[in-house]
């Protein structure tokens, strides 16, 4: 896995984006604790009307980016999107008034909307093998949960040395450094769109071709089962520890530890295991594995003392983790095959802005149905979505998926670009993908 970061470019960037997690990180605990000082026991509704605006920037702008970053050149423009992001984050220490979070902390995100997509998009590039993309994918899952795992204790160190307003410094640092980082390699050159097209249109390109595509329908329905299991297990983690099995915050810890854990040992083993198996039954299998664990441990959790089954919860989360990662690492790969390179970054866009709205859905449902109708309830219908979500993949991601298709266009003239000098009445095969000439793919497929 480790051989792509011998590609200078593929490392560079691999560092920028831990560096940039990594403050991300430490700005996740310094807000919380900023709105605490500004909000008291109210801070608890500042920090959910603000994880509500950045999903709702994710979603708008990253449905936008995908047709502003192809206008102009990729490496200025990511390095201008973490130049805003830092710049953000040096006001925030000084705010005064809760709005000023609110202003601020769209601004972060939606540069961070505009930056992960073409960021995400640039790697197939970088790396056009398969293995190695694959790989990649793996290694960015790892920097994810490590993320996770790492920056909240490096932040409750910083805090107790230094306090937490510092902690934004380490945010500025980890934006700036990861801008150098873009800076000092040079990308590989944006392939010309497929069409040339101008205002909405161009913008709303990549989730045309996403919404058109089969396999790219299926994974917006395993975008819902991801969210679903996500949002349980991020939002209720605390909840569930704290208060319905009497533990302490070392537990919240240990509980969120394992399903992190779980998702890195996925994150290794599934380079070689999608050599062995299609990234269909990979995916859709994982979500079916998390629906019925969730559901599973509501059942329990509704039948028998509660404060017996903490063993059981650590080893349902770190199974969930295992397969939260497999429905989610292929993903990119997915992607890839499914667009022209010139579409690329309108594609990732599309596919960054629909499973964050997946999320806007469950984080807020997650939260509401714990408090209101119990942890059993919340586990069940969580699980129930993400069953839903698994069904609609398979349901909407064709079986036979080839990725080449022979077919044929007898309404094309011998010298269309696409016949590349083929006999429109022969058959004549390249990748299935979707775009204006293919956009009724049966009838041109015969």
């Amino acid at each position: 896995m480790f051989n792509v970061l011998k590609n200078r470019t593929y490392r560079h960037l691999f560092a920028a984006q831990v560096v940039a997690l990594v403050g991300t990180g430490l700005m996740t605990v310094a807000l919380a604790l900023l709105a605490y000082d500004l909000a008291g026991e109210n801070a608890g509704a500042v920090l959910g009307t603000a994880l509500a605006i950045k999903m709702a920037a994710y979603v708008v702008i990253g449905l936008l980016a995908g047709g502003v970053a192809n206008l102009v050149p990729r490496r200025a423009f990511l390095v201008s999107l973490d130049l805003v992001r830092a710049s953000v984050a040096v006001a925030l220490p000084f705010v005064d008034e809760v709005w000023q979070i609110y202003v601020l902390i769209a601004l972060l995100q939606s540069a961070s909307a505009a930056f992960t997509p073409t960021f995400q998009a640039t790697i197939p590039d970088i790396l056009p093998g398969e293995r190695d993309y694959t790989n990649a994918l793996s290694l960015s899952r790892i920097a994810y949960d490590l993320e996770n795992l790492l920056s909240p204790m490096l932040a409750a160190a910083l805090v107790a040395l230094i306090g937490y307003h510092w902690l934004f410094g380490g945010t500025v640092f980890g934006f700036l450094a990861s801008a150098a980082l873009v800076l000092s390699v040079v990308l590989p050159a944006k392939a010309p769109a497929t069409v040339a097209e101008t205002g909405l249109r161009r913008m709303t390109r990549g989730s045309r071709i996403y919404l058109a595509t089969p396999r790219l329908r299926g994974l917006l329905a395993l975008n819902l089962a991801v969210a679903a299991g996500g949002a349980m297990i991020i939002v209720n983690t605390v909840v569930l520890v704290r208060t319905t099995f009497g533990l302490g915050e070392t537990d919240v810890a240990l509980a969120l530890a394992v399903f992190g854990g779980g998702s890195m040992l996925a994150a290794l083993a599934l380079p070689r295991l999608l050599d062995a198996l299609d990234d269909r039954s990979v995916m859709t299998g994982s979500a079916v594995a998390v629906a019925v664990l969730l559901c599973g441990l509501g059942a329990v959790l509704a039948a028998g003392d509660a404060s017996r089954l903490w063993i059981a919860m650590l080893l349902v989360w770190g199974a969930a983790g295992v397969f939260y990662s497999a429905m989610q690492v292929p993903t990119g790969r997915l992607l890839r095959r499914s667009a022209h390179d010139g579409d690329r970054p309108a594609i990732f866009s599309a596919q960054f802005a629909l499973s964050h709205a997946c999320w806007l859905v469950t984080y807020p449902l997650a939260g509401w149905l714990g408090a209101s109708a119990g942890m059993p309830v919340a586990l069940v219908v969580l699980g129930t979505i993400a069953g839903l979500g698994a069904a609609g993949a398979i349901l909407l991601w064709p079986k036979d998926d080839r990725e080449v298709v022979p077919h044929r266009h007898p309404e094309l003239p011998p010298h269309h670009p696409h016949l590349q000098g083929a006999d429109p009445d022969a058959h004549h095969a390249h990748p299935y993908v979707i775009d204006d000439l293919h956009r009724r793919w049966p009838a041109a497929a015969r």
